[in-house]
This record gives structure tokens, C-alpha cells and sequence, in this order.
């Protein structure tokens, strides 16, 4: 699925003081801080993972409404339409209040994957 290259490359720079990882995750593509997911991109919308303590103030700025691609939203992670960092000054915030939480976020376990039959 392709996403928008040019707000991951505004992402990057504004996560330019802070070491970060790049993986392909939903559809998209997602910046690890501390081995934590940060934010990212998901078609032409900028994904923030804000944490549940900041969840109802993330809804609450501009163009941001919550994170839905299975039907059930994530509770901590919001969409972030194109309208609502369309230039430098909407983006920035974003990327340093992502950052903060994914410093202190816990790091989920990762799941032992089963080859061939589920277990019992």
C-alpha cells in the first residue's frame, strides 16, 4: 500500500534529534523511538501515538480524529488528517509529543510465532 513519501521524509526531519528505526507497519510506515512505536505515516494520514493519558487532547486539535483501520479504535493512537499538517508549523509538534511518550512507553512483548498447527 503505498503512503505519502514526502510527509515521511518532514517526520524524519523532525525527528532528526532522536535515534530512530523505519518499519512497514499498517499499510504504511512507522518510526521506532526506544524500540517504541513513535509515529508514522498510513496512506496520506500522519499516525500519533500519543499514549491514553494525552488520547482526548490529541482528539481535540485540528483535523485529528482516532485511529480506526479494523473497526475497533486504538485507545493512545490518532490520525492526523493532511489538512492538519499540511505545513511545518502544524507538523511540529506532533513528531516531539510522539516522541516523549514512546521514551517512556513500555515496550510490548513480542508473541513466539507457532510454524505449522496452533497449540494446545
Amino acid at each position: 500500500m503505498a503512503f505519502d513519501k514526502q510527509l515521511a521524509e518532514r517526520i524524519r526531519k523532525g525527528l532528526a534529534s532522536h535515534k530512530t528505526v523505519e518499519k512497514r507497519m499498517f499499510g504504511g510506515l512507522c518510526f521506532m523511538v526506544n524500540d517504541a512505536m513513535c509515529c508514522g505515516v498510513h496512506k496520506n494520514d500522519f499516525v500519533a501515538r500519543v499514549g491514553p493519558e494525552r488520547h482526548a487532547e490529541a482528539l481535540r486539535r485540528p483535523h485529528a480524529r482516532p485511529m480506526d483501520i479494523t473497526g475497533r479504535p486504538m485507545q493512545g493512537f490518532v490520525f492526523v488528517g493532511p489538512e492538519g499538517v499540511r505545513t511545518d508549523a502544524q507538523l511540529k509538534k506532533w513528531p516531539e509529543w510522539c516522541a516523549s511518550f514512546a521514551a517512556v512507553a513500555k515496550k510490548t512483548p513480542r508473541r513466539k510465532r507457532t510454524k505449522g498447527r496452533a497449540r494446545r
